[in-house]
């Protein structure tokens, strides 16, 4: 049996659908909801590369490697901003951040 563009499709649908409930079940810890958009963004990524290599064009590629350093230093921001707030009030529940001003 030969993976086709098919499978990928529905490896990637999968894998975004599991991100989107993700989100949706687990609304009080920030992290997973970080963890969360990272999962339907590597699903982009994957439809990037599919579709990248169906039209022999690498240009998918080259934004996923955009993609993929945004989300890095996205991440690498909320972390320290996260890391900071832990300190001072020792929870990182959504619950709490409403009392954030700025």
């Amino acid at each position: 049996m030969m993976v086709g563009m098919f499978h990928y499709l529905i490896l990637s649908s999968i894998i975004f659908f599991i991100g989107i409930f993700g989100i949706l079940l687990n609304k009080r810890n920030i992290l997973s909801l970080i963890m969360s958009i990272e999962i339907i963004l590597l699903s982009v990524n994957i439809n990037f590369v599919l579709f990248s290599n169906y039209w022999n064009n690498f240009s998918g590629h080259v934004f996923v490697l955009f993609i993929l350093t945004v989300s890095a230093s996205e991440i690498a921001v909320v972390l320290a901003a996260l890391s900071v707030y832990f300190n001072h009030r020792s929870n990182i529940w959504i619950d709490d951040l409403t009392n954030l001003k700025g």
